[in-house]
């Protein structure tokens, strides 16, 4: 620091006010309020704050004491007259480094990823936000807040270490962005400018549809709830420049992707077919749903492609406020001087990928890495590695040696398969979402982290329905809207349409599921408004899932006629008001189904209830009635399944009832079934399949008494079509009667 005067520093201490102290603790002990331009006195003045400062603190000027000016103005003025050898002295140390990290629900320090060289350093963050950003979580301040010294805004020095996007920069571009906003769908998309009257219009203006048929993809529906639609077609041939991605990703995509390619380094086709159609959607930054992804065929391969989406969002945004900040610099403006300079949200995090397991959390933070790092010389070194690992990873020896299981659920639970966990790099899985957002009167709540989250990811959603969807539902509510607190967010620097809140509108959201669902189809539609329009994929499947039952075996759908969708819904909690609702899908099964099947004859009866609150309504009835009955539900214990099954198979009670979570979770052979009741649909369309082949399991031949009996309505037109076609679930859902059809499975 420059020279002290003669005066102690505890007699200074001393004659400080409340507000003078308050700013020297948030400056530091080197604070330039000790330096003095000469060993005179200075004079009390009253002087105005320097444009070049910050302003944009509201509590500093609400506080502030205009009797009492003197300590203040003579820290302004140091401010500006310290001299260059002073500056040098007071340069940040290695802690400015960019070292951040990822914290589980503890708190602790859970990842970070930094650059093993001397001087530069680089991470993986939560959603790899700047520190030009607005103040997230964890207090970190933006350049141009108050709570910084003015030496941090101008250390063109050591603010590229901040940055994941220069340090992967050739020297001579300087950290600036080479890519020109006419041409960089990034840029165009931010740059976008909406009026108030296209706001308004969205709730009145009737969306318009065109449909496409992609070479991979399939049948494709873009809608959009603006005026103007627009459509394209993929080209053939696809080059990486033409993508306008970042550096380093055109290099370290090629390595990442190899093992999907058909070449070892096939540079000149970097995707394969379905990867290059669902980035070409991905990066014009429309709303995408695509329901065909499956952890046995296609789950990497989407996985690895929206992972490349995420880091080319993030560097892009990371160099546009580099550039920014050197504009700034080298055209001396003030706060708040020129609204190009708009380049940050109310928040810090960006992006929000959610996913069902530790394991997928795991898979995304290995291919950030490998994504940045690539074949360069700059290896990326994971502190707290082993930590991670140990959470996030899985033990061999908790496997059961022997345990057999259908291909698809291999793929679908391998590694940690715990789904309480969020990480601060903003992959979380719904629950652990759900604990921090909290809820209506908790104490504990918080959700501003999610107000500027401009990318948004949904991996796996047909899990979520296996888990609880109520968490998926609770987090798109809280998508976007205004935080409850400023985080010491640099106003000037915000985009106009995230102080508008308009933020909504600009958030794209890639949705991944494994069917076509009306849970997931209603998020797609009511949460996904996207300004460059929404696609989605309507493929219909031309075989149900039917065909692959290998059982001779009658099938007899049911169909139940119904005025309206609630009056199929489960009344589940029982009342709506202070009266019973009446539930006709109920009434129908315990009235026109059951007593078919109270005979002894028709004993060994397996009932599949897809609904939990089904099962507990079903469950009370037969307890109620007192029917020789057992049951099995994901919350039942091991001694209590294998004391349901052995009564099952034995004939001790004559219905089993077993809820699709439990066979989504354990994938149990139940043996000894010899009819089979689906009081609904199943939500996998390979459940069916599944669940009819079980009747092979234990043959005594009896296999001409065998009966299988579904429930459907017409609000089930996806599933039913999954299940026996599309073209047959026409016919059914065409005809007005009670329709009986007995299909026989081939073998």
């Amino acid at each position: 620091m420059g020279k002290r005067g003669s005066r102690s520093r505890s007699q200074l201490l001393n004659s400080l006010t409340k507000k003078q102290k308050k700013h020297l603790r948030d400056f530091g002990e080197e604070h330039p309020f000790y330096d003095r331009v000469s060993r005179k006195e200075a004079k009390p003045q009253t002087c105005q704050l320097s444009e070049s400062l910050d302003t944009s603190s509201s509590e500093s000027e609400a506080e502030s004491e205009p009797e009492q000016v003197s300590g203040y103005s003579r820290l302004l003025a140091t401010l500006k007259d310290v001299s260059k050898e002073d500056e040098e002295e007071e340069e940040e140390e290695d802690s400015v480094i960019d070292e951040t990290e990822m914290n589980l629900e503890d708190g602790d320090s859970d990842i970070s990823v930094e650059e093993e060289t001397a001087v530069e350093s680089t991470d993986i963050q939560k959603n790899a936000a700047l520190p030009a950003d607005p103040k997230g979580k964890d207090g970190h301040g933006p350049p141009g807040t108050s709570e910084e010294s003015p030496e941090e805004f101008t250390d063109a020095k050591h603010e590229s270490l901040f940055s994941l996007e220069t340090n992967f920069l050739e020297e001579e571009r300087g950290g600036h962005c080479s890519l020109k906003a006419s041409q960089d769908p990034f840029a165009q998309h931010v740059n976008k400018e909406l009026k108030e009257k296209e706001i308004q219009a969205v709730a009145t203006n009737p969306k318009t549809t065109h449909q496409l048929k992609w070479p991979i993809l399939g049948q494709l529906v873009f809608s959009s709830r603006f005026q103007q639609l627009e459509t394209f077609k993929p080209p053939k041939d696809i080059d990486l420049k033409s993508l306008h991605l970042q550096k380093p990703l055109e290099s370290t995509w090629i390595k990442t992707n190899s093992q999907f390619l058909s070449g070892p380094s096939n540079s000149s086709s970097p995707f394969t077919p379905l990867q290059k159609e669902l980035f070409l959607i991905m990066n014009s930054y429309r709303d995408l749903f695509y329901p065909e992804r499956t952890a046995l065929k296609n789950g990497e391969e989407i996985r690895h492609v929206y992972c490349l989406h995420v880091i080319n969002h993030v560097l892009k945004a990371n160099a546009q406020v580099l550039a920014n900040n050197s504009r700034c610099r080298s055209q001396k403006l003030g706060v708040g001087d020129d609204d190009d300079f708009r380049d940050q949200g109310l928040t810090r995090p960006k992006v929000l990928i959610v996913v069902p397991f530790r394991e997928a959390a795991l898979r995304v933070v290995q291919l950030f890495i490998s994504l940045l790092e690539g074949d360069s010389k700059k290896k990326i070194i994971v502190s707290n590695k082993k930590r991670f690992n140990g959470e996030y990873g899985s033990d061999p020896e908790e496997r059961p040696p022997n345990l057999k299981r259908p291909e698809d659920y291999e793929a679908v639970f391998v590694g940690n398969i715990d789904d309480h966990f969020r990480t601060d790099i903003l992959i979380a899985s719904p629950l652990g979402l759900r604990t921090i957002i909290g809820g209506e009167g908790e104490k504990k709540r918080d959700f501003d982290f999610l107000s500027s989250i401009e990318l948004l990811i949904i991996d796996q959603a047909d899990i979520y329905l296996m888990q609880n969807w109520e968490h998926v539902l609770h987090l798109m509510n809280h998508m976007n809207l205004l935080p409850l607190d400023s985080h010491g967010v640099d106003f000037s620097r915000v985009r106009m349409w995230s102080l508008n809140n308009w933020s909504k509108y600009y958030r794209q959201t890639l949705l991944f599921g494994a069917l076509q669902d009306a849970q997931i189809n209603s998020v797609f539609n009511k949460y996904c408004i996207n300004v460059q329009g929404q696609v989605a994929v309507r493929n219909v499947p031309m075989t149900g899932s039917i065909s692959h039952v290998l059982v001779q075996l009658p099938h007899v759908f049911q169909r139940i006629e119904a005025e309206n969708l609630a009056s199929v819904i489960d009344a589940s909690q029982g009342t709506h008001g202070s009266r019973m609702v009446l539930n006709t899908w109920f009434n129908f099964f315990v009235n026109k189904i059951l007593p078919q099947y109270r005979d002894a004859v028709m004993s060994h009866t397996l009932i599949y209830v897809p609904s939990y609150f089904d099962f507990v309504r079903l469950r009370n009835y037969f307890k109620k009635e007192e029917l020789n009955f057992t049951h099995i539900c994901e919350y039942t214990r091991k001694s209590g399944v294998s004391r349901a099954r052995h009564f099952f198979l034995q004939g001790e009670k004559q219905f089993l009832l077993l809820t699709e979570r439990f066979h989504f979770y354990k994938r149990y052979t139940i043996k000894g079934i010899r009819n089979l009741i689906f009081y609904e649909l199943p939500t996998y369309p390979h459940f069916y399949s599944e669940v009819c082949n079980m009747l092979q399991a234990t043959t005594r031949g009896e296999e001409a008494a065998w009966t299988c009996t579904v429930l459907y309505s017409k609000y089930d037109a996806q599933r039913l079509a999954a299940v026996v076609g599309v073209e047959r679930a026409a016919q059914m859902l065409q005809s007005k009667k009670n329709v009986h059809l007995f299909i026989t499975g081939e073998r």
